[in-house]
């Protein structure tokens, strides 16, 4: 069986699991607070540009996302969000458990856009209800499309005539930032955005994000907040380590050798794809794609290789999601497009 169903069936990349075991009989302080964790958040304002922030290194993508909003937010106070994104569809209400609305609209592309945010401040009136504060977004989406510097400047912009917060869950940062279609620098991200965050279980890490807050209003007490919401790791220097292996060697780093590859891989799936004749879901140019097939043909395809199907069946046909890795080979790539040549 041949994997495209994530791009964390994985492990981690060689260079984090040496890292980890030259480090493991090591003793540390807990809870983040050791010299590897130390140097990490240093590396990364170094790799940002910017001394002027704060890094948290997080357990995972979803206590990332719903600890920022819980502490951006009063408990009066909502998120406007895709309706793709990954706060509103695949993360089990937690943001809704911790007593923020979202309100969400439609995007073939997975984008947020300024009118979406004007549209959510037209549907507030009062006290009677929830004040919109925090726009959120993905970068890649859950698309698999990229936000550019235009776009990113446009809802910065929207934001500040709203006194709104931006934030950008940065799982799949690497691959954005590597894709074809990237105008845009971590720099760049860090002056437009009040926080985000680089992901590293989606490439290369066991598990991992490198939280950077911007806005001092969103820092506030916020190492309170990682514990209040269950996210703080007693083994904090697990993270450390792990980051300081990813981005050793900056720009340079495996963090984007890898995220470049990923890109490389889905691309040759994509151009492969598109030369036998088939259409896609939607148009993305990072490391994750959604062709559509007949339905029989997809039976057929998860025989020999693991993906989702995105969304149910219509009219005979149905979008698929194939996700490319670091550890993507270019024969896996080979196989899948042998495999649809046999149709």
């Amino acid at each position: 069986m041949i994997y495209f169903r994530s791009d964390y069936s994985q492990g981690a990349h060689p260079d984090v699991m040496q890292a980890l075991m030259d480090t493991n009989l090591e003793h540390a302080d807990g809870y983040a607070l050791d010299s590897h964790c130390d140097n990490a958040r240093q590396m990364i304002k170094d790799l940002i540009g910017r001394q002027d922030c704060e890094v948290h290194l997080m357990t995972g993508g979803s206590p990332t996302n719903i600890t920022v909003i819980d502490a951006a937010l009063r408990p009066y106070e909502s998120v406007v969000a895709p309706r793709s994104g990954h706060i509103y569809m695949h993360e089990t209400g937690g943001v809704e458990a911790h007593g923020h609305k979202i309100t969400t609209f439609a995007a073939d592309d997975g984008k947020l856009t300024p009118a979406m945010i004007d549209a959510a401040w037209d549907e507030f009136e009062d006290e009677h209800t929830v004040i919109p504060k925090l726009a959120y977004i993905s970068n890649t989406t859950e698309n698999g499309t990229v936000y550019s510097k235009a776009e990113l400047t446009a809802l910065r912009q929207c934001c500040d005539s709203h006194d709104m917060f931006l934030y950008m869950d940065g799982a799949r940062l690497g691959v954005a930032l590597t894709s074809e279609d990237n105008d845009m620098t971590l720099n760049d991200i860090a002056g437009l955005t009040d926080a985000f965050y680089i992901g590293g279980t989606k490439n290369g890490a066991l598990m991992g994000e490198a939280l950077v807050i911007m806005n001092d209003r969103i820092n506030d007490h916020f190492r309170w907040m990682i514990k209040r919401d269950c996210a703080m790791l007693a083994k904090g220097r697990l993270l450390g380590v792990q980051f300081e292996a990813l981005l050793k060697g900056g720009m340079d780093s495996i963090y984007f050798e890898m995220a470049a590859h990923s890109n490389a891989m889905a691309r040759k799936l994509r151009l492969g794809i598109e030369a036998k004749g088939y259409g896609f879901f939607c148009d993305s140019h990072t490391n994750q794609i959604f062709p559509v097939f007949p339905s029989a043909m997809v039976k057929e395809l998860e025989k020999d290789f693991f993906f989702y199907e995105w969304t149910p069946e219509k009219d005979g046909m149905i979008p698929i999601r194939l996700v490319t890795s670091w550890g993507t080979k270019e024969s896996d790539v080979d196989a899948f497009l042998t495999k649809l040549a046999s149709f």
